[in-house]
């Protein structure tokens, strides 16, 4: 994890703390006024408490050492935090948009008033915890996910002082299941994209790399005849792996080893790869192409 993406516990802690009073206040707020937008809030808060501790373990796990078990390290741990939350969020939209519709098929009435007073508190908070995680989201994973719970409660919040006011004014009480829709299709839009990134990463899908143009530089290394069965993945979202046979003129190992710095240089400088494995070949697959499909090859 990158040192300005790390987070102090007490940071945690605090933003734990805050999603915990805020699923209090939003649940009984939701109860005495009948606000369906107000009780998928509280839920979702609730949702969010529980995310914040997994996403706080999972960078504490992430920052073990390597060792015999795990040789890669530990920091996978968080992109399965990043997974696990995504998909929370996915389920419980989904959740409030059946609620919402059977809340539309049948209106109830809401207190707009109550709704409004609570909807102030949660957004003031939520914006809080959303500012305490915002350093760490731009360049973590697993912060992020976490990060959009947050933000996506912020708004939610926001939405629903937007609804309250509509109720308190106009009576318009279907607005308040129309916002919870509007809310929960919002944060399915902003959490995919880190859904799929973390099962891309999980699934060991190479990352947005120029492969040909990786090859083309790495034959331009005096001695290097041929690249074949090249491999990339990732560890996390910010550490690339890279492997490949290179075919080499028939020549001492002492002679190779510059070859080696040299091409491990321009890789990890050029294309931002961080661990570079190269296993050097004479004639075994010569002409083989840059992916090698054989079973035994994988």
């Amino acid at each position: 994890m990158h040192e300005d993406s790390k987070m102090s516990g007490l940071k945690f802690l605090l933003v734990t703390a805050l999603n915990a009073l805020i699923t209090i206040v939003e649940l009984l707020g939701g109860i005495f006024s009948g606000s369906l937008a107000l009780l998928s809030d509280a839920f979702h808060n609730l949702g969010d408490s529980a995310s914040v501790v997994l996403a706080y373990v999972a960078s504490r796990i992430g920052l073990k050492n390597s060792d015999p078990s795990k040789t890669f390290g530990y920091r996978r741990a968080e992109i399965i935090a990043a997974f696990i939350n995504a998909i929370f969020l996915i389920v419980v939209s989904a959740f409030l948009v059946i609620e919402s519709i059977r809340r539309l098929l049948n209106p109830a009435p809401v207190d707009g008033g109550i709704m409004l007073v609570v909807a102030i508190v949660g957004t003031l908070a939520n914006f809080v915890s959303a500012w305490l995680l915002s350093r760490g989201a731009k360049s973590n994973l697993n912060l992020k996910a976490t990060y959009l719970h947050i933000l996506s409660d912020a708004l939610s919040s926001f939405g629903i002082i937007i609804g309250a006011i509509i109720i308190q004014i106009w009576q318009i009480d279907i607005i308040d299941p129309i916002v919870t829709i509007l809310v929960s299709v919002y944060i399915v839009w902003e959490t995919w994209p880190v859904l799929k990134e973390a099962i891309n990463i999980l699934m060991q899908a190479a990352p947005n790399l120029d492969f040909e143009a990786m090859k083309a530089d790495m034959l331009k290394e005096p001695g290097v005849v041929n690249v074949h069965h090249i491999h990339a993945w990732q560890i996390d979202e910010n550490r690339i792996m890279f492997s490949a046979h290179i075919n080499l003129n028939d020549q001492l190992l002492s002679d190779v080893e510059p070859i080696y710095r040299h091409l491990e240089s321009l890789l990890q400088k050029k294309y931002h790869v961080d661990h570079v494995t190269l296993q050097a070949e004479v004639f075994r697959g010569k002409s083989n192409e840059l992916f090698t499909r054989d079973q035994h090859d994988i």
